[in-house]
């Protein structure tokens, strides 16, 4: 029952650092595929979740640091992610997260934007449920190519 237990939290707990990670480990080590994307999805929500309520005080902490180092307010990097937000809104930065940027770094962006945090969940939750399910499949589509198999 324990291997069981660490295998679903292995899957949840990288998820929510590197979200495409979560699909492929839950796959690998034998998870059942709506499991496996369930996991994906929560450890994601739970990401955003975290860091959408912190939001506000690191957007101003990390602000404070730049300005501390005497770094530009935007750099080239930041000014492509306004933009992307400019063209696309929410959805976008939501749509590219779990490919671009990593659970906790799309919700520090929009958290940084000013983006209400009921938006964030919002798109990030369809975000998780879409490209989970296609990781997910993906993963599963593919995993006999894997050198290491269960």
């Amino acid at each position: 029952m324990l291997p069981e237990i660490l295998k679903y939290a292995s899957v949840f707990a990288v998820s929510m650092f590197k979200f495409v990670a979560g699909p492929v480990a839950g796959v690998a080590a034998g998870v059942p595929v709506g499991l496996t994307w369930g996991l994906s999805v929560a450890g994601m929500m739970t990401a955003v979740l975290l860091i959408s309520g912190v939001g506000k005080a690191w957007a101003l902490h990390l602000r404070r640091k730049r300005e501390e180092k005497g770094k530009p307010l935007f750099s080239r990097r930041s000014r492509r992610i306004v933009s992307i937000y400019r063209r696309f809104g929410m959805g976008g930065i939501a749509f590219l997260t779990p490919i671009l940027f990593s659970p906790i770094g799309g919700t520090v962006i929009a958290t940084q934007l000013h983006v209400p945090r009921w938006r964030i969940l919002l798109h990030m939750l369809w975000s998780a449920m879409l490209w989970g399910g296609a990781f997910t499949l993906l993963a599963s589509r593919f995993s006999h190519l894997a050198i290491f198999q269960h």
